[in-house]
């Protein structure tokens, strides 16, 4: 899409009320195992809670929390539930490997491939595990210069010219109603909305309470060209995770000084006002009117109430104004 292309308002059809999704990654053992029975009793209680989007990837426990998705949801009917998958890396079977990207899955590896071919097999192998024959959203997954390095714009390239091909040819087939992108790095959805029609962006850990620098970047611009934010990482890698103190981790790594600091500084805001720091997270983001879900990591029933609790919490406008005047929050940022 060119720039002075018109606005269009985001496609959010292709999702439920309310805007609270299960993301599924800690259910293909991220950084911990999780036993068959415990997923399908954090999923059950997602379902009872009325939550009704999941978010999964075959990268996730190598196609492990597709799996135990697909399993938890076969006794629903299919369009009782919104799922959104991933394509972009093949996983591999290679016996008597050890885990090195944080699932605790023995035995595969995942292989980026953004190639026409790859992303149908992804795709197709999704649905195997899945058990279904549709999905509601299809992205395509960790794309941009901070994951790909020197090969960024070779990768990118190969995007543009046969992965959005091949998700555009599964769109028009029913496959998926929504494509997009699912990313950690806001420089490349400028990038990709510069140059093709996105329906949605599953944007982590880039608009949150901790960092809002894609304010009047990325946020901007979906709403310009009418691509709907579904946001992902709103606690930050788990750094405002805790309702009492700062979590040790930012980015998927220890967390720096500087990044700390102002972590801190925002649960003693918080405090002085008895608002749980998690609340306020999750609803500061659904306050953006371009997002239309925010997907939180659960691993458990007792995660399940915890999220549902905090999107419930009264928030005093006052806590808005204060983290505005600390610097803690951009000019313009929307709030509840």
């Amino acid at each position: 899409m060119h720039p002075d292309h018109p606005s269009r308002a985001p496609v959010a059809g292709f999702l439920p009320s309310p805007k609270l999704g299960m993301g599924t990654a800690p259910l293909g053992n991220l950084f911990a195992r999780v036993s068959d029975e415990s997923a399908e009793g954090a999923i059950a209680a997602a379902l009872a809670a009325g939550i009704r989007y999941f978010d999964t990837a075959p990268l996730y426990g190598y196609g492990l929390s597709e799996r135990r998705l697909g399993q938890a949801l076969s006794q629903l009917p299919p369009q009782s539930v919104k799922i959104s998958t991933k394509v972009g890396r093949l996983i591999v079977a290679d016996p008597g490997r050890t885990p090195t990207e944080g699932y605790l899955v023995n035995g595969y590896r995942a292989v980026f491939d953004y190639s026409r071919d790859a992303v149908l097999h992804s795709f197709d192998e999704s649905l195997k595990r899945l058990g279904r024959n549709r999905v509601d959203v299809l992205l395509l997954h960790d794309i941009g210069a901070e994951t790909h390095g020197a090969q960024h714009a070779a990768t990118l390239q190969q995007v543009l010219d046969e992965g959005l091909p091949a998700l555009q040819q599964i769109k028009e087939a029913g496959g998926c109603q929504a494509i997009g992108i699912g990313v950690n790095e806001s420089a490349v959805c400028l990038e990709m909305m510069q140059r093709c029609q996105l329906d949605c962006i599953l944007l982590a850990g880039r608009y949150t309470l901790l960092e809002q620098s894609s304010l009047h970047t990325v946020m901007a611009q979906a709403q310009r060209h009418g691509a709907a934010i579904i946001i992902g990482g709103a606690f930050n890698s788990g750094l405002l995770a805790d309702p009492i103190a700062p979590g040790t981790t930012y980015n998927y790594a220890p967390v720096d000084a500087a990044t700390l600091a102002r972590a801190q500084s925002i649960y003693r805001l918080c405090a002085r006002h008895g608002v749980d720091v998690g609340a306020a997270a999750l609803q500061f983001v659904l306050a953006h009117p371009a997002v239309v879900s925010v997907v939180v990591g659960m691993r458990t029933a007792a995660e399940v109430q915890s999220a549902i609790a905090r999107l419930r919490i009264p928030i005093p406008p006052a806590l808005w104004d204060s983290l505005r005047n600390a610097g803690l929050l951009l000019a313009g940022a929307p709030t509840p």
